[in-house]
């Protein structure tokens, strides 16, 4: 059994932001790569932030992508509370062999830790006082992604707030202490915390686990400059659930933000994913966000799927705006998608792509219908086909194909004549899935029933 143990720390205060995501998926990644353990650990001591809804909606985000974990909430396991805010007694505990060591002491209601080393005064201008600081020894850093960093501390810092709840960098390294945590994988922000927490495991006489700061995520070019905000389009994960995208996708696309394999190949599953992810690999730069790449990837995905997996997503956006219910027929509704899975680049867009196809009440594109309907052949192109169609015997894709070059022969022009202005008669728009299966799929009685209606629509059209 490996002995990589990685943790996931979240502060359930709120949606869940891209780049906390991705920080899930790099401690996931890695701890499936090396066959370790992954530790989902709730950092939940701000009572007045945190909340059981931003938790229970979190936990639902982690299922959603796939990201499960081996210890945690709702799955236990030996190195518990996995709350923060259970382990009281573990913070006490290990406060009082800093106390014992002589490495504290009070002011103004807080606990600080007390750095070793020469103590000397220095004139702060922000601060307009005088401040006492500390000469300690370099820190060494050893970054997996940044190689050796050296930092210095030099104030003694707050442990336990004056409130008595105990402090961030406190208990972060008490739980990685006490859970034995071998690597800790999290975002650049907190490159500038490692210094104390490095200090804290020398005060416990603890090996440090191994650090990797991964890249901050950056805007999208076109939302300006900066680090990416939950603000900013596109930093909620939970919006591309709500926007019908595929968690696999999404996955694929966080796991790009700061990473990608040795090939540069851009679509990759789950395992994939595990097979391929080194966190060597990871760079230093911030990572870029860009919506179009994460459509394209998403996009990637839905064209891969079985036809039976992409219907159940599908079914889902299509019943979100009412064009299917439970007595749509499975088999049409196939159909439908499978003329128009490799054309259209997202579930969030499926609706208007089709809606044709479930629904009378569709929209008429107006762009569509000044282009279709300006030449004065339309009517006629239409009182043409109609009877045509109306007596085949057979509506499958030779016999209707056949239909419009026997016409077409008839007429010595080209079928060509007729396709446009049928697919607008029987959709609305000039664009869609290949014209002679949209015939097929929309089914004989439908398109007829149709072109009569465009007749009576248009029959003021001028004859040409």
């Amino acid at each position: 059994m490996s002995s990589v143990r990685v943790r996931f720390e979240p502060s359930p205060t709120g949606s869940t932001h891209i780049g906390t995501a991705r920080t899930a998926l790099f401690n996931w990644l890695f701890a499936r790569k090396h066959s370790g353990s992954y530790i989902l650990r709730i950092a939940d001591t701000d009572r007045e932030r945190n909340s059981r809804e931003a938790l229970d909606e979190l936990l639902s985000v982690l299922r959603w992508l796939g990201l499960d974990w081996d210890e945690g909430p709702e799955v236990g396991g030996e190195y518990g509370p996995y709350f923060q805010s259970q382990r009281g007694q573990i913070y006490k505990d290990y406060l009082a062999q800093l106390k014992q060591a002589g490495r504290t002491y009070e002011k103004e209601g807080a606990i600080f830790f007390k750095l070793e080393g020469e103590r000397y005064t220095e004139y702060d201008e922000y601060h307009k006082a005088e401040i006492e600081k500390v000469r300690t020894e370099p820190v060494v850093i050893k970054d997996l992604i940044r190689g050796d960093v050296t930092r210095r501390e030099e104030r003694d810092f707050v442990i336990v707030r004056s409130n008595g709840d105990p402090g961030f960098h406190f208990v972060n390294v008490v739980d990685d202490i006490a859970m034995k945590i071998t690597h800790v994988l999290r975002g650049e922000d907190h490159l500038s915390n490692t210094s104390k927490h490095l200090e804290l495991y020398k005060a416990f006489g603890a090996e440090p686990p191994a650090y990797a700061h991964m890249p901050m995520i950056l805007k999208d070019p076109k939302q300006g400059k900066g680090k990416m905000s939950k603000r900013d389009k596109g930093a909620i994960i939970e919006e591309y659930e709500g926007r019908h995208f595929l968690p696999q996708a999404v996955v694929n696309f966080l796991a790009l933000l700061g990473w990608s394999p040795k090939d540069d190949q851009e679509i990759l599953s789950l395992d994939e994913l595990i097979d391929r992810f080194d966190i060597k690999d990871v760079q230093k730069a911030g990572a870029r966000f860009d919506e179009k790449k994460m459509s394209y990837v998403n996009f990637e995905h839905m064209k891969k799927l079985p036809l039976d997996r992409y219907t159940t997503f599908a079914k889902s956006a299509l019943a979100n705006r009412n064009l299917i219910d439970d007595s749509t027929e499975e088999d049409y509704i196939k159909a439908v998608l499978s003329i128009c899975q490799q054309k259209i680049d997202s579930f969030e867009n499926l609706s208007d792509f089709a809606s044709y196809f479930f629904s009378d009440d569709y929209p008429i594109n107006e762009k569509a219908e000044k282009k279709t309907t300006e030449k004065g052949e339309s009517i006629a192109r239409i009182q043409e086909i109609t009877p045509v169609l109306q007596s085949l015997g057979d509506w499958q894709e030779t016999a209707i194909d056949s239909a419009f070059n026997q016409l077409a022969e008839e007429k010595q022009v080209k079928p060509f004549a007729w396709y446009p202005v049928v697919r607008f008669a029987v959709s609305g728009t000039n664009s869609g899935p290949d014209f002679i299966p949209m015939l097929r799929v929309l089914g004989q009685a439908r398109v007829v029933k149709r072109l009569l209606a465009f007749q009576d629509r248009y029959a003021n059209l001028a004859t040409g």
